[in-house]
């Protein structure tokens, strides 16, 4: 490869964001916050709330969101104290299962350092202080039980309201949905400061070379931000939980390097009802790669690409160095980029869609700068896909948006934010 390929490719940084941005919307827009407890009219302003909701007592944790932010531990502690106080439960000392769905960025989906941190602290808490709750596995078994599930978002925001503001605090949300009475019986909010705050993605989250718009993670995100108690559950959401039990398996496998038995889970996954989505399809690519099996490989991640094409989403991508248009040092990254690309010129070449390649950048540095270096990036991966496969002449266009449109935003340049670094394409009619 010439070295002026070699410097096109390394512009390449591409991610969706259709499916971000509404979760972005809805995390940083304060009307979600439920109403305090003096005013409980002002609930409506939530998404799906409605007037006069016999429910509107337990909603009292609404006024943690206009709090100044608490450090980590003590926000979460305050959340989960109102989440399991509040909960209404049957009368009587039944026990009741309580499961937890793993919690995720309630902006990328994705599951994190943090928010693992804060599940094994939510267990913890209900052991100790809330007997009425009996903690299980989050698997298909329990789910059969109906259980109560806990599902929580934890999300990087501005906490001076501004949309376009550098992200300085987390919004905690959390939701206990009961599936017996298919109702959400709690919730739980709380804003924390950043500082000691790790949100790494775990490993599969890390590795995930898709991101497309997908209707399970926002069902997910729609039932713990766009809720209130007495509300029912999102109806999706409750549709395909025992697939998700079986999804969340094959991501402990895959995070735990047991890349077998995390691809019999996800080949399961997808023939339940609605597994066929991108979670499950990334990760079938990916325990194929891992596993070297590289045909299967090839193919599973051409699936994806048409997957995102059919859907007129298509996200893939390349993480690369901040400030630059070289890609990340790490080899055991980077190695699969040259197969990603031509499946990407070859799949996009075959269908009947144009593309518009968008360039992003993080918000640090001067912003005349990342204006220019998000349309080089843009220009890059317009030129390699061109090379690649000549039937893309005239298909493709290229546009920069420096840091306008970040969906993280909070500067930090590593793989917590990569969203920020990308190259986004947009699927176009021809």
């Amino acid at each position: 490869m010439s070295r002026q390929n070699k410097l096109m490719l390394c512009g390449i940084a591409v991610v969706a964001t259709a499916m971000f941005s509404t979760a972005y919307t809805q995390a940083q827009t304060p009307s979600p916050a439920p109403a305090a407890p003096a005013a409980p009219a002002a609930a409506p302003a939530a998404p799906g709330s409605t007037p006069g909701a016999p429910a509107a007592a337990p909603a009292a944790p609404a006024a943690a969101p206009v709090a100044p932010p608490a450090p980590f531990d003590t926000a979460l502690l305050n959340a989960a104290n109102t989440l399991f106080s509040k909960a209404l439960l049957p009368a009587g000392n039944d026990k009741v299962d309580l499961v937890i769905d793993p919690l995720i960025d309630g902006i990328s989906g994705a599951q994190s350092a943090a928010s693992h941190l804060m599940e094994k602290r939510l267990a913890e808490l209900a052991d100790k202080s809330y007997p009425r709750f009996k903690v299980q596995q989050f698997t298909t078994a329990v789910i059969d039980r109906a259980p109560v599930v806990l599902v929580g978002t934890f999300t990087a925001i501005n906490n001076a309201g501004e949309a376009n503001g550098a992200r300085d605090a987390f919004r905690i949300c959390l939701a206990l949905a009961d599936l017996r009475s298919r109702t959400i019986i709690s919730k739980g909010f709380a804003k924390a400061l950043p500082t000691g705050v790790d949100v790494t993605p775990t490993p599969y989250f890390a590795d995930n070379p898709i991101w497309t718009e997908d209707p399970s993670t926002t069902a997910y995100i729609k039932t713990c931000q766009g809720t209130k108690p007495g509300d029912p559950i999102n109806p999706l959401y409750i549709e395909r939980i025992g697939t998700a039990s079986l999804i969340s398996d094959g991501i402990t496998e895959y995070d735990n390097k047991r890349y077998r038995e995390a691809l019999a889970f996800y080949r399961t996954a997808m023939r339940m009802p609605g597994g066929d989505q991108l979670r499950v399809r990334n990760g079938v690519y990916l325990a194929n790669w891992k596993l070297g099996r590289r045909d299967d490989a090839d193919q599973s991640f051409g699936d994806l690409v048409s997957f995102g094409l059919k859907t007129s989403k298509l996200a893939v991508r390349f993480l690369f160095k901040p400030g630059s248009t070289q890609f990340f040092g790490d080899e055991q990254i980077t190695s699969p980029y040259p197969m990603w690309i031509k499946q990407i010129a070859s799949r996009t070449a075959q269908s009947s869609t144009c593309l518009e390649i968008v360039g992003h950048t993080s918000p640090t540095g001067p912003s005349l700068l990342n204006e220019r270096l998000s349309v080089l990036r843009a220009q890059a991966i317009k030129t390699t896909l061109e090379q690649t496969d000549q039937r893309l002449n005239g298909k493709l266009i290229a546009n920069g948006v420096g840091p306008r449109e970040n969906l993280v935003g909070t500067g930090k340049d590593d793989t917590s934010d990569a969203l920020d670094r990308r190259v986004e394409f947009k699927v176009l009619k021809c």
